[in-house]
Formats: C-alpha cells, structure tokens, sequence
C-alpha cells in the first residue's frame, strides 16, 4: 500500500474544497459575494475536519484556516488559496523538467536579472554576505554538487535568499520546483532565510504560494 503524501493530501483537499463551492455556487442564481463564499468554505472546512475527510497531514492547515477565516471574513480569501494551491501543485506534477535541471535554469535566469549567485562555497558555519543591496541566493557547494545526480534532486538541498521570494517562488515554478517557506531561524547567511527544495518536490508541509498571481 502506497503512503500519501502531503503534497497529494493538500491537493486532494484544494481540489474537493474548489469542486464544493462551484457545485454550491452553480444552484444559486444570484452570484456570492466575497463574504458569502469564505462563509461557505470555512464551514465547509469545519465539516470536513469533524467527518476526518482528509488526511491528517493536512489537519494543521484546516485548522489554521478555519481560524484565519473566523477572524477575517472575507479577507482569509480562502477560494483563492485553494485555486493557487491546486494550480501550484498540478503545475509541478506535470512540469516536464527534471528537478537538478529546473534549479540549474532557475539560477541561471536569477543571474540574467542581476542577483548575485553562488553555489561554489561550502557552507558549514554562519557567514555574512557583502552584495551592497543587491539580492542573492547562495547554495553551499557540497549540496550542490552532491545532492543533485542525474539532473535530479535527490537529497535536500537548503538555498539561502536574499531578495523578492515571491519572484524565486514564480520563477522556480516555471522550472516545476516547489520552495518551502522561507525560514530565518535556520539560516547560515546573515540577512537571508533558508528555503529548502527536496526530491519530487515532497515536502512535509505547505510550500510557498505564488499567491501575487491570484
């Protein structure tokens, strides 16, 4: 028996969450307002966490959810964090671009717009970058040249940046890559957060959403 993922859970969940309220939606003539449908999927959530529809890999973000849209109505826009997430992830399942290379073109489109780059230092102890202001994403050089065989990720690799994350986070997705959220408690560069790809873009929670685009 296969275990599922969490990257199959949260789809599976943004799928059925989109599917409800276009069903909903399709028997009321009038058209909801923005208030009406997050009323309607944060219900929806509360039902599905009760009955345990999904999996519990994702009952984190139900509950998370469920709380943002209680305290802020319409503003949780949660239809459109389904819509991004459902889009997000089916673009990276069918992105035809092996994960080694998608991150190779990644950095390589990054230089072209003038961010500082750099994958030849091994990085092992906390350092402080000098780039007078200009963004910067920096790889140590032993996950980079280790943790990629065959153009594909196969260990995790952590990417310090410096910068706009919703431009790496875009740009990566053309790729078919998936970043995790950005941490800062974690980093080894001054002034930048760690982002880690992993292999098959499995990542044990929500990644970072290109939600500017929605």
């Amino acid at each position: 028996m296969t275990t599922e993922t969490y990257n199959q859970a949260i789809l599976a969940l943004a799928l059925a969450g989109i599917d409800a309220i276009n069903t909903s939606a399709s028997q009321h003539k009038a058209q909801r307002t923005p208030a009406q449908e997050s009323h309607f999927l944060c219900n929806w959530m509360v039902e599905s966490l009760k009955t345990k529809r999904f999996s519990k890999l994702v009952a984190d973000d139900l509950t998370a959810w469920i709380r943002q849209a209680r305290s802020q109505g319409a503003g949780a826009q949660l239809k459109r964090l389904l819509t991004c997430i459902a889009d997000q992830y089916q673009q990276a399942n069918n992105s035809p671009t092996a994960t080694g290379r998608g991150l190779k073109n990644l950095l390589t489109e990054l230089a072209a717009q003038q961010w500082v780059i750099i994958t030849d230092t091994d990085i092992d102890a906390k350092l402080k970058l000098d780039s007078d202001g200009q963004s910067s994403l920096i790889i140590s050089a032993k996950e980079f040249n280790q943790h990629i065989i065959d153009d594909n990720i196969v260990k995790p690799i952590a990417m310090y940046i410096r910068g706009d994350e919703n431009q790496v986070a875009r740009l990566a997705l053309t790729q078919g890559i998936l970043l995790s959220q950005g941490n800062k408690k974690t980093t080894l560069i001054k002034h930048h957060k760690t982002y880690t790809l992993r292999p098959n873009n499995l990542h044990p929670s929500l990644c970072l959403l290109c939600l500017d685009q929605y």
